[in-house]
């Protein structure tokens, strides 16, 4: 909802940049606020009553194991033949002083009304959806992460064209740099820097998007036998711990953090344990997206860790355009990439990496075709629709 909010900004200049006569527009924070709580409950409502019409009983409170096989909520004792954890994970802050000054990726969504600078710390993919959103709302946002470039893991090409089009958009993003205080001032909070950039900069808000940790406190796992391995709880392909009655799914787990493969883990887990279907999920094709502008999406392997597990026997495919839609305008023209890594031998697509308008939507298509064994030449073979980015897939 507050990518779609954010969007309109653009939306109504790229109008009148198509002939269309528009008068001076403005955007309310708190109506969005107002109408975007208002649906968020709707959700949980629903979700509620879903549960309770398939007969669910839900106790709310912290739950803590004694033993193996007995949870304590609050005062109240629960025993099972089988148990799944699917307690999700909460934002972290890195441990300097003055951080209790800053805002989680939480905790943001609550601000009264829109900073005038917002400096975020972290440049994985929070950081910069968030410093999307809130630049195209009219907010000055600088980015600041102590590695070399942005959203590490994804493929580079990815990483840098999503870097220039923030870049040309406003944003000020600075890596190799270390957020080493934060101090309350007058005109808001002052971040005293270290690395590539030292000078302190000063923001009204600081949101610390660093990364997110299994909430795994006080549950007593380790206690009971439960491995935990990194901060996450250790499961084999079928989502079992090391206690065989004991289970783990989503983003508790030391597998992917996404919504959608917490999803498709309970309803495998389900499958296994209560139904005749034993599947695991690939994790090595499992879609992703960056919802910023410019977006970006991408499935299977990067370009490096091809080369690191093929060596040469890869050759990757780009190519990047205008697309149609922008070439009427003038102000951060939108360019899109399409990249395939593919294992020359077989000529199996080992990854796919997009950035451009509705890669989310055009990867999914994209990732079913993988997952059937789609090739290089299979790709060669398609008729795409004319004009769509997503057809120069197939040129």
């Amino acid at each position: 909802l507050m990518v779609y909010a954010a969007d309109f900004a653009r939306l109504l200049q790229d109008a009148r940049e198509y002939g269309w006569q528009i008068g001076e527009s403005q955007f309310d924070w708190q109506q969005f606020r107002q109408v975007r709580d208002r649906e968020i409950q709707r959700l949980r409502d629903s979700q509620a009553h879903a549960l309770l019409e398939a007969g669910i009983e839900v106790i709310r409170g912290q739950a803590c194991f004694t033993d193996v096989r007995t949870l304590t909520v609050d005062d109240r004792q629960l025993t099972a033949e089988k148990f799944l954890l699917a307690v999700g994970g909460k934002p972290i802050k890195p441990p300097i002083p003055g951080i209790e000054y800053s805002l989680t990726s939480d905790e943001i969504f609550a601000i009264s009304q829109l900073p005038t600078h917002l400096a975020i710390l972290g440049a994985g993919y929070i950081g910069i959806e968030f410093a999307s959103i809130f630049r195209r709302l009219g907010t000055e946002v600088t980015v600041l992460d102590r590695a070399p470039g942005i959203l590490t893991g994804f493929d580079p090409d990815l990483s840098n064209l999503v870097h220039e089009g923030l870049n040309q958009r406003g944003i000020q993003i600075r890596c190799n740099t270390t957020a080493e205080a934060i101090e309350p001032t007058e005109q808001g909070f002052q971040l005293q820097l270290s690395g590539e950039t030292s000078q302190p900069i000063t923001a009204d808000v600081i949101l610390c998007a660093v990364g997110r940790t299994p909430n795994l406190r006080e549950l007593n796992l380790e206690q009971i036998g439960v491995e935990i391995k990194e901060n996450a709880i250790a499961v084999d392909a079928h989502y079992r711990t090391s206690q065989p009655h004991i289970f783990a799914i989503g983003d508790c787990t030391d597998r992917i953090q996404l919504t959608p493969v917490a999803r498709e883990e309970g309803r495998l887990f389900a499958a296994a344990e209560f139904g005749d279907r034993i599947r695991s999920l690939d994790y090595d094709r499992v879609p992703s997206a960056v919802f910023a502008r410019p977006e970006a999406a991408a499935i299977g392997m990067t370009e490096p860790a091809a080369r690191e597990k093929f060596g040469d026997r890869v050759s990757c495919q780009r190519i990047a355009f205008q697309p149609l839609y922008s070439q009427l305008l003038s102000q951060c023209p939108e360019t899109v990439l399409l990249k395939l890594v593919v294992q020359q031998d077989s000529g199996q697509i080992l990854g796919v990496h997009i950035v451009g308008e509705h890669a989310a939507e055009i990867i999914q298509g994209i990732a079913l075709a993988i997952k059937q064994g789609a090739t290089q030449q299979t790709f060669a073979q398609m008729v795409g629709i004319h004009p769509s980015s997503a057809e120069e897939f197939f040129n």
